[in-house]
């Protein structure tokens, strides 16, 4: 962050002042804004190749496919300069690649864990002498049938925010876990059905998860 106020904010001083005080033929702008990027990026690396935790990937990544070159290069007073320059990304593909990769693969794996928690949750919810929750007047699961939705949602929403491609990929992984998710709530599901008629709830438990159905199509 303090090198990124500090590239924008020097290079803004450039543009409005020095570049003028020399010759066009010095190309004053892209000498000061190749030495802040090259410094920025062998900074990027470093940081990519050292170990990083999931926020950290997170943040690194945000960096080099969105702040960096839609935010602070985009900026009103740099964008013309700095599209003359061509500066390239803060990584390298192949490291931007492998970081892609490992976010991709915590988050999926975030977002599973996430749908099996509150499954689990939802089946102690069932045992329970305790009649489900309403929504609007009807018998509803707001743990499944709200919680799953926003967990992919949210997941998916992320990943939009770093760029397009990564949101789009994420968004096949995640839709790849819901039919096991929806699976294994349905096997619990008629378990319940089957073992559990005595339970003083048993209706309405039943039409919590059936209105539920809606939600999740």
């Amino acid at each position: 962050l303090h090198m990124g106020k500090t590239m924008k904010e020097d290079l803004t001083v450039v543009v409005k002042y020095i570049k003028q005080l020399y010759p066009p033929e010095f190309n004053v702008f892209s000498i000061y804004a190749e030495f802040y990027h090259n410094y920025f990026a062998s900074q990027a690396k470093k940081n990519a190749e050292s170990q990083l935790e999931d926020k950290d990937i997170y943040l690194l990544l945000s960096w080099v496919h969105y702040i960096y070159p839609k935010d602070m290069r985009k900026d009103h007073a740099l964008a013309k300069e700095l599209d003359k320059v061509k500066l390239g990304s803060l990584l390298p593909s192949s490291l931007s690649k492998e970081l892609e990769k490992k976010y991709l693969d915590s988050e999926e794996v975030t977002v599973k864990n996430s749908l099996s928690k509150c499954l689990d949750k939802e089946i102690q919810r069932w045992k329970e002498d305790k009649e489900p929750e309403k929504l609007n007047g009807h018998f509803q699961s707001e743990l499944l049938g709200i919680f799953v939705i926003q967990s992919i949602y949210s997941g998916q929403k992320r990943a939009q925010d770093i760029s397009s491609a990564l949101g789009e990929e994420l968004s096949q992984r995640l839709w790849k876990e819901l039919p096991a998710f929806l699976r294994s709530y349905r096997d619990a599901f008629e378990d319940f059905k089957e073992k559990s008629k005595k339970h003083r709830h048993y209706r309405p438990i039943l039409i919590a998860n059936i209105n539920n159905c809606w939600n999740f199509r």
